[in-house]
């Protein structure tokens, strides 16, 4: 085998220096173009930044303009919904109004149930000519639990002291 000698290209030197010279006018050029262009990058940066913070604004105040259509049409659901259920607790005392006139009988018999079944059995409500209950009746204490607890109060009662006698 035999060695073969390759020889590369010899550049010349003028063919060097034009070669170093053209890289250098295209960095300059280059430099000189990021030089001039990002300022006015920056500011084509910002103007895409303003209107996409635009953008989510205008969305921000949809969003909050549809919540509170929704909030004032479930108010106005929910108002409508009471005067509904109003309308038919009205129906329900007129229809219970109207078949109490004429019972009087039967108005005293639940009286007197619910006097037996009461709560505080021991105040009685007694209804006058005018058909009204006489209400101070539950405010005399009750003098039964009351025990004597001196001699004093046996005095009170008519009893007679120690020492004293009858006569």
């Amino acid at each position: 085998m035999a060695m073969e000698n390759k020889k590369e290209p010899e550049c010349s030197n003028a063919e060097m220096v034009g070669a170093v010279r053209t890289l250098i006018v295209v960095l300059t050029v280059i430099g000189i173009g990021a030089a001039l262009g990002l300022p006015w990058y920056g500011v084509y940066r910002q103007g895409l930044r303003g209107e996409a913070e635009l953008a989510r604004a205008k969305a921000n105040r949809q969003i909050a303009v549809q919540e509170a259509e929704a909030k004032k049409e479930s108010a106005r659901m929910l108002a409508e919904a009471e005067v509904e259920r109003a309308k038919g607790v009205a129906q329900g005392n007129k229809i219970i109004g109207d078949s109490l006139h004429g019972n009087e009988a039967y108005l005293r018999y639940l009286w007197i149930q619910g006097l037996h079944e009461g709560a505080n059995p021991q105040v009685v409500y007694i209804p006058t000519e005018a058909g009204l209950p006489i209400l101070e009746a539950g405010r005399i204490p009750n003098m039964r639990t009351r025990p004597a607890t001196s001699p004093r109060d046996n005095a009170d009662r008519g009893a007679p002291r120690k020492g004293e006698s009858d006569d």
